[in-house]
């Protein structure tokens, strides 16, 4: 069986947390910043965990993390 490759995008953008599961950081803070408030802005800072849901997709992506 052969080994399956980690999607190199995906690792990039998302870290696994020490109870196993993953952290990234929210889109919509790259351009366009003016019209977004400093309050919104703020918030976009801090990185969020991903849903469970979604777990099972970024496994696959992420087989050896």
């Amino acid at each position: 069986m052969p080994k399956i490759k980690t999607l190199r995008s995906a690792a990039k953008r998302f870290k696994k947390t020490a109870s196993n599961l993953f952290k990234h950081k929210p889109a919509k803070l790259r351009h366009i910043l003016t019209k977004k408030s400093s309050k919104y802005k703020r918030s976009l800072r801090s990185k969020s965990l991903i849903k469970k849901s979604e777990m099972s997709k970024l496994k696959l992506f992420l087989p050896y993390l």
